[in-house]
């Protein structure tokens, strides 16, 4: 197939290939359209994105989307929350955590399969290297166990149902990779094998590329790839594929059968795209011959279909299945989460009063007492909330014993003394009487 491919090939002419060596810092596409266009002249592609004023320090490009990316999938994420039954308030904390667990499982990942990059002339790790995530690095699958594996340990002590929570990071994921992949981009990274297809790129660091490892990639993939050839942008298919994974899943949100369905889509999905895109690349992590993305990918597709298909049947033989946000404690959860903003929301407004009132030269003091009020009331919500998050439930059901007692005592107290106080009167007008 390759072979054919090669001898089909068009070229790309000797002049177009110097111009390339003599302009390292463009990307070109030689068989984009018919005439000429700034695609086939060329573009500047700088993986920098600008130098922080008065220092060496440089953003670049590459960390600027994954941010962006990241930011916008938590936007989507806090709007769907609530309709799932979750408190955005107690989820922050799990997608926080969830971001540091997957920069550092995408980083361990990535490290584990290419040790021997890593690695010092005397044998040892060169951890230096290994924490230095500023010239890329990261992969996808390891950034997913990390994000799940923290996210879902701080979910458990947070007291949050983590499968509704899945069911929105889900499509959220798909928006962070969809963006991030452009980072990929602007490096000239993330590329395949060659095409002549019209969108086919070509640069300087890509015949480098090519140059240094065609012995490599010809032995572990079986391709015998062409130095002076455009090669695939593995990158643009794979956000291409995220988008399109997005609008389904937000599309199909409305029609989940059970928590958490979402979110193995959203497995199946993604792993069902990277198996073929990672077919196109030369630069796949390997164990031994097997490219790895591809085989968690195929993994990932067929443990969706199974765990979907089990779900759904038990789902449909229960009859009375009930999703989170139909529950009380979900219930609870956000009301206490409404309340808390509301609170948020007129101390906001009290603040605001305070500032014109100064400003006027009027009285403050009663502003001040609504403001402090607020702020009692917000400290004895937190307070109730960390005491009950730390209460284990044999122990609230220990407290709530005690409590019952408490009150049954109480009210025993009560009946006595009432009854004692009704003796008092009665022995008071008997002896009133007497004395009359």
């Amino acid at each position: 197939m390759t072979e054919k491919l090669l001898a089909l090939a068009k070229t790309v002419s000797e002049d177009a290939i110097s111009e390339m060596r003599h302009n390292p810092d463009k990307l070109y596409l030689p068989f984009f359209g018919e005439g000429d266009n700034i695609f086939k002249s060329g573009f500047k592609v700088d993986r920098v994105m600008f130098t922080i004023p008065g220092t060496d320090f440089q953003i670049y490009w590459y960390g600027f989307l994954i941010a962006v990316g990241i930011l916008l999938a938590m936007i989507y994420g806090f709007r769907k929350m609530r309709s799932v039954g979750v408190d955005p308030d107690r989820a922050t904390d799990c997608i926080i955590g969830g971001i540091i667990g997957a920069v550092i499982g995408a980083r361990l990942y990535y490290v584990l399969f290419s040790l021997s990059d890593y690695t010092t002339s005397s044998g040892g790790l060169d951890f230096k290297e290994i924490i230095n995530v500023r010239d890329g690095g990261l992969a996808v699958y390891g950034g997913l166990i990390g994000a799940v594996l923290v996210g879902g340990i701080i979910a458990r002590i947070r007291k949050l149902k983590l499968t509704p929570l899945l069911d929105v990071v889900g499509p959220g994921f798909l928006i962070g990779q969809a963006v991030g992949r452009w980072g990929n981009f602007f490096n000239v990274e993330a590329f395949g094998s060659n095409t002549t297809l019209p969108w086919g790129m070509m640069s300087d660091s890509t015949m480098n590329y090519l140059a240094d490892n065609y012995a490599d990639i010809a032995l572990r993939s079986g391709e015998n790839v062409n130095v002076y050839l455009p090669v695939h942008p593995c990158f643009l298919y794979e956000s291409l594929w995220c988008i399109l994974g997005f609008v389904l899943l937000n599309l199909y949100m409305k029609h989940r059968k059970f928590d958490g369905e979402v979110f193995l889509m959203y497995i199946g999905w993604y792993g069902l795209g990277r198996f073929f895109i990672e077919g196109l690349r030369t630069d796949s992590l390997y164990f031994g011959k097997i490219r790895v993305s591809q085989l968690v990918a195929g993994t990932c597709v067929l443990a969706a279909i199974i765990l979907i298909i089990v779900f759904r049947g038990i789902v449909r033989r229960s009859g009375d299945y009930k999703f989170y946000y139909q529950t009380e404690e979900s219930a609870a959860q956000l009301a206490e989460y409404v309340a808390y903003e509301e609170i948020k929301a007129k101390s906001k407004e009290l603040k605001k009063k305070i500032k014109e009132a100064e400003a006027s030269g009027e009285s403050t003091a009663e502003l001040k007492k609504q403001l402090e009020e607020l702020r009692s009331q917000t400290t004895e919500k937190a307070k109730k909330q960390l005491d009950s998050e730390k209460t284990s439930e044999p122990e609230k059901e220990y407290h709530n014993i005690l409590e019952d007692d408490d009150e049954e005592e109480a009210s025993q107290q009560t009946e006595s003394e009432t009854d004692q106080s009704d003796e008092n009167n009665s022995t008071e007008e008997n002896s009133d009487e007497h004395d009359n």
